[in-house]
């Protein structure tokens, strides 16, 4: 794991469930993950639910990480995105199950949009992360 820097400087908002900056030393490989949404490897959606597929998102996003040799605490940064304000709740459990509570978390913004390249789609996730060469 990547020795990253999680800055929360005074002033700003207060949250443990995201970091406001963080910095990645100068010798890390960045990985771009495009956005990922809650579909299994035939490109079948996995359930109808905001739960279910912020869950499989989130996997998939730890599937590309380790294939690039990472691991999801290597993730800086996430951009979320979901069609509908009701589906925050949803997504933020299934992110509070999948991070490891012992590590900072990432720098986290999150849309809501119109809609997702697929109207079934409710929840878009995409990730940099920054791994030690």
């Amino acid at each position: 794991m990547l020795k990253q820097k999680h800055h929360n400087p005074l002033g700003l908002h207060q949250n443990p469930a995201f970091t406001q900056a963080v910095e990645v030393p100068a010798d890390a490989s960045l990985v771009f993950i495009g956005g990922q949404n809650g579909i299994d490897g035939s490109g079948a959606v996995v359930g109808d639910s905001p739960y279910e597929q912020a869950t499989k998102a989130l996997e998939n996003v730890k599937t590309a990480v380790e294939a690039a040799g990472g691991s999801a605490a290597d993730i800086a940064k996430w951009t979320i995105l979901v069609t509908d304000r009701e589906h925050l709740n949803s997504g933020f459990a299934a992110f509070a199950e999948f991070w490891d509570q012992a590590i900072p978390p990432p720098a986290i913004t999150v849309q809501i949009v119109s809609g997702l390249a697929d109207a079934s789609f409710l929840v878009e996730i995409e990730a940099i992360a920054a791994i030690q060469p």
